[in-house]
């Protein structure tokens, strides 16, 4: 090998070894568009309460909130005040003094009583001493700010219940597929079977024929199946806020899983109403409408601020520097007092509206209690009705099972006929799909039950 040749090995060598940890964290890497991502049910419920669009904007509301209740809290803390003036006189100011040691008494004499230049420093500090208006603004906050809480519960059990409800119309989707696949793989097999038969003379051509066309039948099930397979991972990618392109493949599967919940309505009622955010909200909501009340009735009340002037001023003539001008110092301090005698029934008219306001949420309140109550009655009831139907459909699959197979081979001895195996592989891919409706049916009323008890949403402590 030549020099020329060594030193050109030896160059693309060098390049590789310094690219290789950037060649390895490509390939191996997770952080690149198009990735392949594994998830159970858990795991898809982190990912998207880290990532889920709704859920950041819920999460700034928060933060607003907490940021109005700073803001409130000014109306009772100094304000502190600096300002600095300065003027440029342009035409001096003029009085006029009458001319009394002239000869004409009426004469007036001009003088000029501004100079060139002006400033003027000032600091001023400004207390309330009495404002029961910004008091009860600050506990109306305060108040406000709890809502926002219970508000971004809210939210997160909502951003959960989509997740898992997209999830498992992923799981259903990927199963109708497979259901479609294992009938048509089924009919080949009955294709194959009939071939065979009608090259004994045992099995008619239009046997072969009606097996080929149930295949065919169904590739169309089949095409439409995975197409919305297709769409529910979308779905369920968009809610967690996964990239578009990624694939996500879910490690669990549609199974029965059989969850504790009160067999008593009243029970559950008592749950929901302690741990439903809505419920918390609309109690927070009265608690601040009866803040607003007492702001209201505030006004009529005096507002005392103790407020403190410290002021610095000086003139000066052009050519003079600020350095040889005097600064005079003054300062002063007192007591404002504002008391509104008559406001034109302004102050009366907002205590009304503050007490219609709250008589508003305390309607609102005792509607929702109405609906959640039906809510559970009604969400308990279809997670027994689902719990049922997947105990009928579980026997019933297993029987349809038998049915097929004990026909399958009665057609494979010649004494089956294709309309009795075409009947017993209807009704197994109906008692199939049936089965699997109802297993998706319980798992969504778990979901949907889990929300109306209140157990989705995390407590507030937690967050």
């Amino acid at each position: 090998m030549t020099n020329l040749g060594r030193y050109l090995l030896y160059s693309v060598v060098a390049i590789a070894v310094a690219l290789s940890p950037t060649l390895i964290f490509a390939a191996g890497g997770n952080t690149g568009k198009g990735q392949s991502l594994t998830l159970s049910l858990d795991e898809a419920v982190s990912t998207g309460l880290d990532r889920n669009r709704d859920l950041e904007v819920a999460r700034l509301n928060r933060d607003i909130a907490g940021q109005k209740v700073r803001e409130a809290w000014a109306g009772v803390l100094p304000q502190l005040d600096a300002g600095f003036d300065y003027t440029r006189t342009l035409e001096p100011a003029v009085i006029y003094f009458p001319d009394i040691t002239g000869s004409d008494p009426t004469r007036l004499i001009p003088l000029e009583i501004s100079q060139d230049n002006a400033m003027v420093a000032s600091l001023s500090l400004s207390q309330p001493v009495f404002n029961l208006k910004a008091v009860a603004g600050i506990r109306a906050s305060s108040a406000v700010r709890k809502i926002s809480m219970e508000t971004y519960r809210q939210a997160e059990a909502d951003v959960v219940t989509n997740i898992k409800t997209a999830y498992y119309n992923v799981l259903i989707a990927d199963e109708q597929v497979t259901i479609f696949e294992q009938s048509i793989s089924r009919w080949e097999t009955a294709l194959r079977d009939s071939r065979a038969l009608f090259r004994e003379g045992v099995a008619a051509d239009i046997d072969t024929l009606k097996a080929f066309l149930s295949v065919e039948n169904i590739k169309p099930d089949l095409i439409q199946a995975r197409n919305r397979a297709a769409a529910a991972r979308t779905q369920l990618k968009n809610t967690i806020g996964l990239d578009p392109e990624g694939t996500v493949i879910l490690s669990d599967s549609l199974v029965y899983r059989q969850g504790k919940y009160p067999d008593d309505v009243s029970v559950a009622y008592a749950e929901a109403l302690s741990a439903r955010p809505e419920v918390r909200q609309l109690e927070l909501q009265i608690e601040a409408e009866a803040q607003n009340v007492n702001a209201a009735r505030a006004e009529r009340f005096p507002e005392i601020n103790a407020v403190g002037q410290l002021q610095a001023q000086t003139q000066f003539e052009d050519g003079v520097a600020i350095k040889d001008t005097d600064w005079p110092v003054t300062s002063s301090v007192g007591l404002q007092v504002s008391l509104p005698l008559f406001t034109g029934f302004r102050i009366s008219s907002q205590v009304e509206q503050a007490k219609l306001g709250r008589l508003q949420s305390i309607t609102r309140l005792e509607d929702l209690k109405a609906d959640i109550h039906a809510e559970v009655e009604t969400k308990l009831s279809d997670l027994e009705e689902s719990r049922k139907r997947i105990e009928v459909q579980d026997r019933t699959t297993r029987t349809a099972e038998r049915s097929y197979e004990i026909t399958l081979l009665r057609f494979r001895e010649g004494i089956g006929s294709q309309l009795e195996l075409s009947d017993a592989e209807l009704q197994l891919n109906k008692a199939k799909t049936n089965y699997l409706q109802a297993v998706y049916d319980y798992l969504i009323a778990r979901v949907e039950c889990d929300k109306a008890l209140g157990r989705t949403a995390r407590p507030a402590d937690d967050l």
